[in-house]
């Protein structure tokens, strides 16, 4: 029995104990904010941007630490490039080849033309004998008739005459050759220029690859953590370095269903870090979700609703994050307080020490 009441009784405290955090948080933990001002807890928070390798390697060096503040396009790592710098002397050397084949194929077209040109002075000179051995065979078949000429001299003029014949045909077909050389030398030169062109493309990409072995910071912040470390082989896209972009810092806080309602986005909001609460640091809301994160089973009555919670962040002004950059620092808890009436003044405390 003794037992039984014990229970009972530290139920009760516990109850009780909640009882009064909750009237506190309602009456006390507010009764200083005016109408018009909201409050909720929060951290401070910036976006993180992994610096992670395009291509799969070998790490050679690190050259920041954890913690280190590094700016835009400082250099943070390298990967060992000793393969990509052989790939790209080996593509070098094709490129050197495939220029002396273009040069090649060009002399060749060259050759071809010059002997097209001697295909159709051939040709004419065939043509110019099968002309003077017709006029030959019509003279001695007139001659034949009058027994001026033999007929041995008859059947050679006709010989001679198909024999001129067949040579004009071989001259032609020649022509015809070197003509089809030429056209199969051009197609070499545009063979021989696409492998410059080929050639070249590899080049460029394993220079590309080789720069990005190099990783950069794409924009000022602090170092995080080192994700891997000198002479580990990772695979692409693995994280070597983590960093949080110092110039896009804010606070994610939490209100209710009535508050979160009339939030406007630019709204003026003023944050309180635990850490240095002799300090209010100005703030904007910028974002408020849609989507509630804290949602009951079921909604179905008002009250129910009043305890949907909503996600805001607020925004500190980048001027104001560049001026404090070596003393920004993610992580803090504290306090934003928001105005939801663009009219609501702030309380005294809120007014102190204004960050600027």
């Amino acid at each position: 029995m003794t037992q039984t009441w014990n229970r009972w009784l530290i139920a009760a405290l516990v109850v009780a104990a909640a009882g009064g955090g909750y009237f506190a948080w309602k009456v006390l933990g507010k009764s200083d904010l005016p109408p018009g001002i909201a409050s909720g807890n929060g951290r401070i928070e910036a976006t993180e941007i992994d610096i992670s390798t395009k291509s799969p390697g070998r790490i050679r060096e690190i050259l920041v630490a954890e913690g280190d503040y590094v700016t835009a396009g400082q250099v943070l790592a390298r990967m060992d490039t000793d393969q990509l710098e052989a790939q790209r002397r080996q593509a070098t050397a094709q490129l050197r080849r495939a220029a002396i084949g273009v040069d090649t194929a060009k002399s060749l077209v060259t050759q071809r033309e010059a002997e097209r040109t001697a295909a159709v002075a051939v040709i004419a000179q065939r043509e110019a004998q099968l002309d003077a051995l017709e006029r030959k065979l019509a003279r001695a078949e007139t001659l034949i008739k009058t027994s001026a000429v033999s007929q041995q001299v008859l059947d050679d003029d006709r010989a001679n005459e198909q024999g001129a014949k067949a040579a004009v045909a071989a001259a032609q077909a020649q022509l015809a050759a070197t003509e089809a050389a030429i056209s199969a030398a051009k197609a070499q030169v545009i063979d021989a220029g696409a492998a410059v062109d080929a050639a070249q493309a590899a080049i460029e990409s394993i220079s590309v690859e080789i720069n990005d072995s190099t990783l950069k910071s794409p924009r000022d912040g602090r170092v995080q953590y080192r994700v891997a470390q000198p002479g580990e082989v990772i695979a692409a896209g693995g994280r070597v370095l983590n960093l949080v972009d110092l110039g896009d810092v804010y606070m994610t806080f939490f209100l209710p269903t009535a508050q979160a309602g009339q939030i406007a986005i630019g709204s003026d909001v003023r944050l309180v870090l635990d850490a240095v609460p002799q300090y209010v640091i100005p703030a904007k809301a910028t974002f408020v979700a849609d989507v509630a994160q804290f949602t009951p089973k079921t909604v179905e009555t008002e009250e129910e609703r009043q305890k949907l919670m909503f996600r805001v962040k607020a925004h500190i002004p980048p001027e104001l994050l560049r001026k404090y950059i070596q003393r920004v620092k993610t992580g803090l808890p504290g306090m934003a307080y928001i105005r939801l009436d663009p009219k609501a003044e702030w309380p005294a405390r809120l007014n102190g020490t204004l960050v600027q």
